[in-house]
């Protein structure tokens, strides 16, 4: 069992985000990531999901990707070729007897603080899925009032691009 990343290329119309995520649902595979938006052309737009599988369940869910009709190109991003990012919001409690260590925690892992008030910082972070897990372990005892977080990001390392062979 591993950890499988696809970047799937896509017509960009209503109702296609669906048709992907339901191909998942149908199948039986659990989707643990997914993030979607508008490519540098506005006709297509670029899914990204992350799972976790053996090769087996890799295989198929590009096998049964790749037979959607909206559906141009799916790919199969390799750890080691590929960069990939995640946002991480999170709210911790503002108190002054923790807010040294809160700021040291920011400024260590390069993170910001994009609201601030009397009872609350809200902070911004990217960056690998490790990375973010490890900042909310540090940020656990001073108070986590509220997480959100984006699902991964992906391109592939060098000069190769997901583009549609139409």
């Amino acid at each position: 069992m591993g950890k499988h990343i696809f970047s799937i290329l896509v017509t960009n119309k209503p109702g296609v985000m669906t048709r992907v995520s339901s191909m998942f649902t149908r199948r039986g595979f659990n989707i643990d990531t997914l993030t979607v938006g508008e490519t540098e052309s506005p006709e297509f737009s670029r899914i990204t999901v992350s799972m976790i599988g053996d090769d087996y369940a890799k295989d198929q869910v590009v096998k049964q990707l790749s037979k959607l009709h909206d559906v141009k190109q799916v790919q199969v991003m390799e750890r080691d070729d590929t960069v990939t990012r995640e946002l991480l919001l999170v709210k911790v409690k503002n108190d002054s007897s923790t807010r040294q260590d809160v700021l040291a925690a920011v400024d260590v892992f390069r993170s910001k603080i994009v609201d601030y008030s009397p009872d609350a910082l809200c902070i911004e972070i990217t960056g690998e899925t490790t990375k973010l897990n490890a900042f909310i372990e540090l940020v656990k005892p001073f108070g986590i009032m509220e997480i959100c977080r984006t699902g991964i990001v992906a391109l592939e390392r060098g000069s190769h691009c997901l583009r549609s062979s139409d």
